[in-house]
């Protein structure tokens, strides 16, 4: 069987980095390498500032895309450099699926529009490769959301067996996966993953995250604080819903605390940003599949052993595991999702599912900049 081979890219809310993984679709989704770029700081105080409106955002907007496809290109030949130690070549490698970086997310209605910094004519020029990008506009053209696209990736991936099982992803947003035999699959945004989390953390230890959740892990909850932080409208929201740094921002996190942010210890705060975080997913997930046998977690929040902890707590009874445990590292699944994304599109398969995202109808996804050496 001829080998399918794409490369998927991902930076996601957290603004920590790159992940890129190369993977084969000619059967079963596999890893054939993986690589990572951290973001450099300045860049990432750059899409930080690019989350609201500002002075000469265009041009802010166009060197930051620029200095992401860059990021994005290092990571690719990381990625070669991997496949032709197996043996691969660049040429066998059809198209590299790159989803850019979201600095608006403003779904809903005629004027809804979605935002994803990048150059994909840059990068496919930097790397030689095709570049399968602008994966989320078809689905909002259709009256979707455009968001979560990774639960159409957790379908074809864990979506064939007989038991009820939740896949959740915790990067800066955190986003729900449900999937039952027999029945359409349901995503959707909980709210809040790591992005509350690293903001509180990186201000008041000038760390960009809290490693391994030791530091919340030296807090308590503040009961208080929790209940003012839940006191938000996306939570009780239906589906279909998406969200972003549009809504969890620093200025909601200020207001929701008011006086506890200068009252409450700080690392007592954060142990209450990782309760919440831990409560709204478990709660979607007892709301909308209270039936679940499994839940698989993904992202960085995987790596976060208090916060793996805290969703345990929240569910017990329920195996709460990292995916790598079902066959693809918690890190890997949103750069092959990406992987996935370009396979589709070079199949020309609707990526889109519109039970998720509320669309017309499903869509292939995605937009093809071809690399002018092929």
């Amino acid at each position: 069987m001829t080998q399918r081979l794409f490369i998927g890219l991902m930076s996601g809310t957290s603004l920590d980095g790159v992940d890129g993984v190369l993977a084969d679709f000619s059967a079963a989704p596999r890893v054939l390498a993986q690589a990572s770029r951290p973001m450099p700081s300045e860049l990432r105080q750059d899409f930080l500032r690019l989350n609201s409106s500002g002075e000469d955002e265009l041009h802010r907007a166009a060197l930051a895309a620029n200095g992401l496809t860059r990021l994005y290109a290092q990571t690719v030949h990381d990625l070669l450099e991997q496949a032709r130690r197996l043996g691969i070549d660049a040429a066998a490698i059809s198209a590299i699926g790159a989803h850019g970086q979201t600095v608006r997310h403003q779904p809903g209605g005629t004027n809804g529009y979605t935002w994803q910094l990048n150059n994909p004519a840059l990068l496919a020029e930097l790397t030689g490769i095709d570049v399968v990008a602008d994966l989320r506009n078809a689905d909002l053209a259709a009256g979707g959301q455009g968001a979560p696209l990774v639960p159409g990736f957790h379908a074809a991936l864990w979506g064939h067996g007989q038991s009820e099982l939740g896949v959740l992803n915790i990067g800066g947003i955190s986003n729900l996966t449900l999937l039952s035999p027999n029945r359409p699959v349901v995503g959707f945004d909980c709210g809040p993953g790591n992005a509350l989390m690293d903001h509180w953390c990186e201000r008041h230890t000038g760390q960009p995250f809290d490693a391994n959740g030791q530091w919340a892990a030296s807090g308590c909850v503040q009961p208080a604080v929790l209940e003012r932080l839940l006191d938000e409208p996306f939570f009780a929201q239906a589906p279909p819903k998406s969200t972003g740094r549009d809504l969890f921002h620093p200025q909601w996190l200020a207001a929701r605390l008011g006086e506890a942010a200068h009252n409450a210890a700080p690392q007592d705060v954060q142990a209450s940003l990782t309760a919440l975080t831990a409560r709204v997913c478990a709660d979607h997930l007892r709301r909308y599949l209270p039936s679940a046998q499994e839940l698989l977690v993904c992202g960085g929040g995987a790596l976060n052993a208090e916060l793996m902890r805290r969703l345990r707590s929240e569910l017990p009874g329920l195996p709460v595991l990292a995916s790598d445990a079902r066959g693809l590292p918690a890190m890997q699944v949103e750069a092959c999702a990406f992987a996935w994304l370009a396979w589709c599109w070079f199949e020309r398969r609707p990526a889109s599912r519109p039970e998720v995202t509320g669309a017309r109808g499903a869509r292939v996804l995605g937009a093809l900049y071809p690399a002018s050496s092929r």
